[in-house]
């Protein structure tokens, strides 16, 4: 008995004793909504999902302007501004056709620009509007570039990043996304990532990872003797507030990926869905938190913020299936992945200014290989052979692409151009001019 009928029946007393049944069964009578009303509400799920995505931009933008030095910040909010325009038109140019036409069980689609229905048409043999299905799709692409951008800052000169967002987020990112999301070979395989934790998530950093290699740490990092050098980021506030923003639009971004609301299984999944998101992520906190306690008798903020941020990619492979338990465990040890993998870089020299690798990369195979813990039609075999699949066909692209852009047009600042700051040296507009420079030099 749901709960307005329940307190009809109180009210009314006896007579509400007698009208409930009634009630009751014209209710289990109602049939489904029309396909027009099914095509609104699917359409909906797109585009509020779409924009929760694509505030995930400012998410990153805010946390990577946190996590860098006060001379580079300016540089990280021109770089997200811009990546999130260029993938904008490269998926529409090229990304979607790539990524979803034609695909047919193979390796990718076709080329060219993606056309949306006529105005004041519809799309009922899809079931959803054609524009709201790019929306959304588009701003996935967008997350992937997001992840390289806060890996590589405070070294990685402005063009070059463009050049490789625009090859990342026209033919990399489609390609790889084709061969499951597009109905490719690994979809074919039975390979399962309901919103991304590779498709994503792994992409974004196993391109970050290549390109953190090629470019070599920021000068002053790593001391010869083995020591590393912390370099503090100039805003928590912001870096927090960057976090908050990320974790809302998660739930668009995994609740989004059920990709129909036209009936009341398909809301209730969605509902679960955002459930389940937030257990992982609030899990991922809690572990961090009492990591960082344990190990270093201090509590680190950016661990617990990257905790949640870990905890988020891990449940994003497969937020439905999982029990509560299932979600707050993968979260949990996404959050622990964290704590354990930023010092491990460190300790290979791999400067990740913002710990993206070991969120996106790292957390994004662990969420990927647990799948079927909780889905019961995903086997690990092809979990793993998607992981190593995407890992090394995303690594190899990327370490192609950066070697040839460092071997053209160079893509690292000169010393003394680290020194001044990205924001003075490259666009000439501070963050903070008054304090820019002087004791961050490095």
């Amino acid at each position: 008995m749901n709960k307005l009928v329940a307190t009809g029946a109180a009210s009314l007393g006896v007579l509400g004793l007698m009208i409930v049944p009634a009630l009751a069964q014209e209710s289990e009578a109602i049939p489904a909504v029309s396909p027009e009303v099914a095509y609104i509400l699917n359409t909906l799920l797109f585009l509020i999902g779409g924009f929760l995505v694509m505030w995930m931009a400012a998410g990153f933008a805010m946390l990577e302007a946190g996590l860098v030095r006060t001379k580079n910040v300016s540089m990280q909010c021109l770089k997200n501004i811009s990546l999130y325009s260029i993938a904008g038109l490269m998926f529409w140019i090229t990304g979607y056709n790539l990524m979803y036409s034609g695909v047919d069980g193979g390796f990718m689609g076709s080329f060219g620009p993606y056309n949306f229905d006529a105005v004041g048409g519809d799309a009922l043999d899809t079931g959803y509007s054609t524009a709201s299905d790019w929306f959304f799709q588009m701003v996935f692409c967008a997350t992937t570039a997001s992840i390289v951008s806060g890996t590589l800052a405070e070294r990685l000169k402005l063009w070059p990043f463009l050049v490789f967002t625009v090859i990342l987020t026209g033919f990399l990112y489609p390609i790889a996304g084709s061969w499951q999301w597009g109905g490719g070979w690994l979809s074919e395989m039975g390979f399962s990532d309901f919103a991304g934790s590779t498709i994503v998530h792994s992409v974004g950093g196993w391109a970050a990872l290549a390109g953190a290699l090629i470019l070599g740490a920021r000068k002053g990092k790593y001391g010869p003797d083995g020591s590393v050098h912390p370099f503090p980021g100039s805003s928590m506030p912001l870096a927090t507030l960057g976090t908050f923003i990320l974790w809302l639009g998660w739930f668009g971004f995994n609740g989004g990926s059920q990709l129909a609301m036209g009936t009341i299984g398909d809301v209730t999944d969605v509902s679960r869905i955002f459930a389940n998101t937030n257990m992982a992520a609030a899990a991922g906190v809690v572990v961090a938190v009492i990591l960082t306690q344990v190990i270093y008798k201090k509590v680190d903020v950016t661990m617990a913020l990257n905790g949640a941020l870990a905890g988020l990619v891990s449940i994003t492979a497969e937020p439905l299936a999982p029990s509560v338990w299932q979600a707050v465990f993968i979260g949990a040890v996404g959050g622990a992945i964290v704590v354990f993998t930023v010092p491990l870089l460190d300790k290979l020299k791999i400067d990740d200014v913002v710990g993206a690798i070991p969120v996106h990369l790292v957390a994004g195979i662990w969420g990927t290989l647990i799948v079927p813990l909780s889905n019961t039609g995903a086997s690990y075999g092809t979990q793993l052979t998607g992981v190593v699949a995407y890992g090394v066909f995303t690594f190899v692209a990327s370490a192609i692409v950066w070697f040839i852009l460092k071997a053209v047009i160079g893509i690292r600042v000169s010393d003394e151009e680290e020194a001044l700051g990205l924001d003075k040296v490259e666009i000439g507009v501070e963050a903070y001019p008054e304090f820019g420079t002087g004791s961050q030099r490095l």
